[in-house]
């Protein structure tokens, strides 16, 4: 008996010793996964798609202001500077740049991204990660609203790409708010984050977040579940600043939700119209740490919300160029200088519609701040100077939808260079100013002014190729004394039903649907 005892005894002391040690040996395991200096590979592949422009997207273009960079990880700021912030904050991450396309010549002016184009890019960042991996976890910045020739959805195909070189690690990518995109990301990709503001003063934070979502997955403190819902409405851009409603009670409402759930992440994209592809349109893409059952009522609350509120979103009207331009006159002469006059449909960025309406209408102290024209810009390069006298015809030929080139008859008060493209101003009239530039040029502070030597609090009236950008440096700060928006003719319309339409969901509203 005694025997039996001192044999008891003997055991539960060999088990109390050997439970002792395994727990040491998983607090050790533990803390060395939580030490462990994590590497994670960074790259960009970003460009907003107007299908309707007339100019594909070319290998040419996007290399037009430098070949493919590693130079992306040394970003202050966007959504890689806040993923790499936020990563230094834990001091033991190593980010690795990879082989990655700079922005493409004209931005959203490009029409279809060529197969070849994307094949390249995609092709060399997948070459990379194999090169300098293995990796820890993989950060793409994209934009979600790419349209290839020939991949109907672009982004899901990069991410899908990306998944087979690196394996099963984390894939996380930032979206731009005109992102559009399905559940075919949510199931290439981890867990997506998309900013909530428009103009975008939240890239910086938003790559933040993904950043702190990445490093907290790879400690084992977090694993991402994601909803998506589509919501069935297509949204003209000009209607999606979220200073006004209803985009700003959308993403109120969402910051709600993510107050209410610490750990929820909720991602509204408007979507970007001018992009005919089989995901156009809204989303709602919701991250939760392990909770689907949330991740789908949050995503089901906040894709019913856009829906209830799709004839505020999506059927405005806004004046046309002859009304809007008397509105912006009528303004000026009642002090409310300077009219800010967003010509929001130009895409290509040479439409004289509005121009042509100022001057008819006898409009003074006004600025088309900026119009394209390489060609007239390189007669003026070739046979004038600065304080020449000019006549000269503008714009009017860049698409369909240009209007027709405007005779001036002014001076040439500027003409030089503005970074590596080669600018003039064209002074004419009472006081009144074309800046012309070779490329589509979306002006959204006052710096081309302050370059230029103008005042543009003097100005009565500038009229920008913008939709809502515009309003970080003209609204936000104060300057601007009225804001008109004209639906001019473009390829960027209020009214989206005009649009020919040939890949869209059939469903959607209000192209299709018209309830």
């Amino acid at each position: 008996m005694r025997t039996h005892a001192k044999h008891d005894r003997c055991c539960r002391a060999v088990y109390w010793v050997l439970l002792f040690f395994l727990t040491l040996s998983a607090i050790a395991c533990a803390k060395a996964v939580e030490e462990k200096k994590l590497r994670i590979a960074v790259a960009t592949f970003s460009h907003e798609t107007c299908t309707f422009c007339p100019d594909s997207t070319t290998v040419e273009d996007w290399e037009y202001y430098g070949p493919p960079t590693r130079d992306i990880i040394k970003a202050d700021s966007g959504y890689i500077g806040g993923f790499r912030a936020a990563c230094e904050e834990y001091g033991d991450v190593d980010l690795v740049g990879i082989l990655s396309p700079r922005g493409s010549r004209g931005g959203s002016s490009g029409s279809w991204i060529t197969r070849e184009a994307f094949d390249k890019y995609a092709g060399l960042i997948v070459e990379d990660l194999k090169k300098q991996g293995p990796f820890d976890g993989v950060f793409l910045a994209l934009h979600g609203a790419m349209a290839v020739s020939g991949i109907p959805k672009p982004e899901a195909e990069l991410a899908r790409r990306v998944r087979e070189a690196v394996g099963n690690v984390p894939i996380m990518i930032t979206f731009d708010l005109h992102a559009n995109e399905d559940e075919e990301i949510a199931e290439a990709a981890d867990a997506v984050f998309i900013i909530k503001r428009y103009p975008h003063y939240d890239t910086t934070l938003t790559g933040e977040t993904a950043a702190r979502v990445m490093i907290q997955t790879l400690r084992g403190r977090y694993k991402p579940t994601m909803a998506v819902r589509k919501p069935g409405v297509i949204t003209p851009s000009v209607f999606q600043g979220t200073g006004t409603s209803p985009a700003m009670e959308i993403m109120e409402r969402a910051r709600i939700w993510e107050c209410e759930h610490p750990g929820a992440h909720v991602s509204v994209a408007f979507g970007f119209a001018y992009a005919d592809v089989p995901d156009a349109g809204a989303a709602v893409v919701v991250v939760t740490n392990n909770d689907q059952a949330l991740a789908e009522r949050i995503a089901d609350d906040m894709s019913d919300y856009i829906w209830r509120l799709r004839h505020m979103f999506a059927g405005k009207k806004l004046p046309q160029t002859e009304e809007g331009v008397k509105l912006a006159i009528t303004a000026a002469q009642e002090g409310k200088t300077p009219v800010i006059v967003a010509d929001h449909s130009d895409r290509t960025g040479g439409s004289t519609y509005i121009l042509e309406e100022l001057i008819r209408q006898g409009a003074r102290n006004f600025c088309v701040a900026t119009l394209r024209d390489e060609r007239a810009l390189k007669e003026i390069k070739a046979r004038y100077k600065m304080g020449d006298p000019v006549s000269i015809a503008v714009g009017g030929w860049t698409d369909k939808f240009a209007g027709k080139p405007i005779k001036i008859d002014g001076k040439i008060e500027f003409l030089g260079q503005l970074g590596r493209e080669t600018i003039a101003v064209i002074l004419f009239g009472a006081n009144n100013r074309v800046i012309l530039t070779p490329q589509l040029m979306q002006v959204t502070d006052t710096s081309i002014f302050e370059v230029l030597g103008l005042d543009a609090k003097a100005l009565d009236i500038i009229v920008l190729k913008s939709r809502v950008h515009f309003r970080r440096g003209f609204a936000d700060t104060g300057l601007a004394g009225a804001i008109i928006e004209v639906d001019a003719p473009g390829w960027g319309p209020a009214d989206l039903t005009v649009l020919p339409y040939q890949n869209i969901p059939k469903d959607i509203y209000p192209v299709y649907k018209k309830d």
